[in-house]
């Protein structure tokens, strides 16, 4: 029976999964996205969901708590300054898992596991602005300021297209 087993151990001892997970987390951060299998993905987004989590709030004790599980400052002053900033306002979920299909040398389920916010194809490529909406006359305030413009700008003459063409030979 497995009641209460819910740590995938990978086939490696504690050290060692702790270990690959940190570096997984550390080249994810880095990264952005990284490719592995479905298992090892599947474990690194409970390992690093958390922490991301903690970078939310910039405080000297969230740090040490990140630096004691990634061990790569850079990594940490990455969390905290780049990906902080883009998830700050998500309320998690902050990876996402794509499936790949299967390795060609031993057929292992192979995934790409990638930060949500950093993704500008599933995005839309666009940045999400907030319009103020009223309804106090936006169009006619629109419309009066465009044609006082067009009255202003002087108007240049047009060659004819025979004189372009004369000009080029």
């Amino acid at each position: 029976m497995r009641h209460g087993k819910k740590v995938n151990h990978l086939s490696r001892q504690s050290g060692h999964r702790k270990s690959m997970l940190a570096n997984m987390a550390c080249s994810l951060i880095e990264h952005k996205r990284i490719n592995t299998t479905v298992a090892k993905a599947k474990a690194l987004k409970v390992f690093v969901e958390p922490l991301i989590t903690k970078s939310k709030e910039d405080s000297t004790h969230n740090r040490r708590i990140v630096f004691s599980y990634l061990r790569n400052k850079y990594a940490v002053t990455e969390l905290f300054r780049d990906v902080a900033a883009k998830v700050g306002d998500r309320p998690g979920g902050y990876t996402r898992i794509i499936k790949l299909g299967n390795r060609l040398g031993d057929n292992a389920d192979m995934a790409m596991i990638e930060l949500v916010d950093f993704n500008e194809l599933y995005n839309g490529g666009k940045k999400e602005e907030k319009k103020a909406k009223s309804r106090r006359g936006g169009k006619a305030k629109k419309a009066e300021t465009a044609a006082p413009a067009a009255e202003t700008a002087p108007e240049a003459p047009q060659a004819s297209t025979e004189e372009t063409a004369e000009n080029a030979e």
